[in-house]
């Protein structure tokens, strides 16, 4: 055994008499009959798929079989079997695949989108470019497509940050996952701390060897803590908008405090095809109350004319906006800090920058309008009004008893079966927690100290 894999790695070991041309060339040889290979091999999987021929093994599905057999992790198998399914479709990408002038990761990429997309456009392009820039380019086309929006509220919901105290090495360790666009908010934040000088130099690490070469991880660290300090210290209020009349000083809008850039197609914005940095509808959230700037690009992406940034919202209409509605007009909702004007239609479908199309949003609550499957609407009287994802209106003093015990599954102590009496028994104590259902809400109501207010919360 030992003498065959002597004899095997001697034939394939390269000769140090090959010129590095020549190894190029060879290597580039074999990468295109490799990816010729793979255009086969997932030709033969999809005919394995359509015939079930994973059942005779007792799996569920093929990419489990593929799996076991073939020795890859799972997700890297379920991506096999969709690309090879998803090329039934795309005879130009068949083509150029089987040729070998794709590789496995731009084909992969495409087979994203070219369901909407012109495929020979999409097929000239990935050519000519690297398979980053292809997969790039996918994601954007993505972007724009209805079921961005679906990702977008996901990865909103799954928002989180998590710390854990390490006592035996006396630190902290903090995890956070946040949507794209908020991240890049932290990554700014970061950056302005460490150009203020709020951070360690690379200097004081010269002592450690490591620690010197990671001094970078240590100053986005102190930048953090500069941060934090600056929030409880108070300087982070700083002053509100020109001209605005929002309490205590603070600002009535996000975009105030940073700026973001995010590239997308105008026609894109208007429902058509086209490609987007960022899900749609979150771009249509920033623009509502953002900086404009208009770019005319080539076919190529070059910049042909660049226009002067122009505010959505001027500063006389926020300040009016400001002076009607306080804060966030959503209901219940009493935020006024980090407050956007958002247009009840929307400007790029054509709706006005005028004070009776824009209405004040919390970033909370202007998310769950764009991403979260929420709307509002203009009532007939002139009022605005706002409805779940399920069609119910909201009503504008909030949710009373009934409202939110309908179908109610839950049993208090006491013989009244009433809402009356079930919202009584929580209130007095009678269920300390108490869980109260309906089609599609899930409400928890507590008391912390006797004399509060019931508390209401939503969490789908």
């Amino acid at each position: 055994m030992a003498a065959e894999f002597a004899h095997a790695t001697a034939r394939i070991a390269p000769s140090t008499e090959r010129s590095i041309d020549e190894l190029d060339l060879e290597i580039r040889r074999l990468a295109r009959q490799m990816n010729a290979e793979t255009y086969r091999m997932l030709l033969l999987v999809r005919d394995f798929d359509d015939r079930f021929g994973w059942a005779k093994w007792g799996l569920t599905n093929c990419a489990e079989w593929l799996a076991w057999r073939c020795g890859l992790s799972l997700s890297a198998a379920r991506e096999k079997v969709r690309t090879a399914q998803a090329l039934r479709s795309l005879p130009v990408i068949s083509a150029a695949f089987a040729d070998g002038r794709l590789s496995y990761t731009k084909v992969r990429a495409l087979t994203r989108v070219a369901h909407v997309h012109d495929e020979d456009l999409l097929l000239a392009y990935a050519l000519e470019a690297t398979a980053p820039q292809v997969e790039e380019r996918c994601r954007q086309i993505r972007n724009v497509e209805p079921e961005s929006t679906d990702v977008a509220r996901r990865v909103w919901e799954r928002r989180s940050l998590t710390m854990f105290r390490d006592r035996t090495r006396d630190c902290m360790r903090i995890t956070v996952e946040l949507p794209a666009e908020e991240g890049e908010l932290i990554g700014r934040a970061l950056e302005s701390a460490v150009a203020a000088g709020e951070v360690a130099l690379g200097v004081e690490f010269a002592s450690d060897a490591e620690r010197a070469a990671d001094g970078w991880r240590a100053q986005q660290a102190d930048a953090l803590v500069a941060i934090a300090k600056a929030y409880l210290g108070g300087s982070v209020n700083g002053g509100a908008v020109a001209g605005s009349e929002s309490p205590a000083g603070k600002s009535a809008s996000a975009a105030d405090h940073y700026q973001v850039v995010v590239h997308v197609d105008e026609k894109s914005l208007r429902g058509g095809a086209g490609r987007s940095d960022l899900p749609i509808e979150t771009v249509r959230r920033l623009t509502c109350d953002g900086s404009l700037i208009t770019i005319v690009e080539d076919d190529r992406g070059t910049p042909l004319d660049v226009g002067r940034k122009q505010r959505t919202v001027s500063t006389p209409l926020k300040r009016a906006l400001w002076s009607r509605d306080r804060g966030c007009s959503f209901p219940g909702c009493h935020h006024t800090r980090y407050v956007d004007a958002h247009h009840i239609h929307h400007w790029i479908n054509g709706g006005d920058t005028s004070l009776e199309n824009l209405t004040l949003l919390c970033t909370h609550h202007h998310t769950l309008l764009h991403e979260g499957g929420f709307s509002i609407h203009r009532s007939e009287h002139g009022g605005i009004y706002f409805r779940r994802p399920d069609g119910r209106v909201i009503p504008r003093a909030g949710y009373r008893a009934e409202d939110m015990l309908d179908d109610c599954l839950v049993e208090l102590p006491g013989e009244n079966p009433s809402a009356e009496a079930r919202m009584a028994g929580i209130v007095h104590g009678f269920e300390p927690s108490a869980e109260v259902c309906e089609t599609r809400g899930l409400y928890r109501f507590g008391r912390a100290q006797r004399g509060d207010p019931i508390v209401a919360l939503r969490a789908d």
